[in-house]
């Protein structure tokens, strides 16, 4: 008999499902992951690089160039040649004058093209330029 009333009542009372919070937590979850993730910026094709013993990682890189071992140079995904890296440096340095320029050279590809690409980028401005590597492992 008591069931009956409790069942009755609750029928009576129509019990309702607020899912508004839930909303809310999952948004500032979003929010939070979105914050605190470090997106991991590659050239876009398949790299070795070089290892050195005083690699250390680099806080801010704003334009990230690859040399393949195929003599290629490789800008956001997209093949270039000599003479776009500094007109792209120099756009990257209108935009943002502390821009850092990273140079991920293949451990086979030839050190002439690695140099004549670091003289471009020092050519159209840029002082914070430097040449990827891996950390050497003991």
């Amino acid at each position: 008999m008591i069931r009956i009333t409790a069942q009755r009542r609750a029928q009576r009372q129509g019990l309702e499902l607020n899912i508004a919070p839930l909303i809310d937590m999952v948004f500032i979850l979003l929010i939070f992951f979105l914050v605190t993730t470090h997106f991991v910026r590659e050239t876009g094709v398949e790299i070795t690089r070089p290892t050195a013993a005083t690699a250390s990682p680099r806080e801010r890189v704003s334009l990230l160039i690859g040399v393949t071992r195929e003599r290629r140079l490789v800008l956001e995904g997209e093949t270039i040649d000599l003479a776009r890296v500094r007109t792209a440096v120099e756009r990257l340095l209108l935009e943002n004058p502390q821009a850092a320029v990273v140079i991920v050279a293949d451990r086979d590809s030839p050190t002439g093209l690695a140099l004549e690409v670091l003289d471009a980028c020092r050519l159209a401005g840029a002082e914070d330029v430097a040449l990827a590597a891996a950390e050497a492992r003991p």
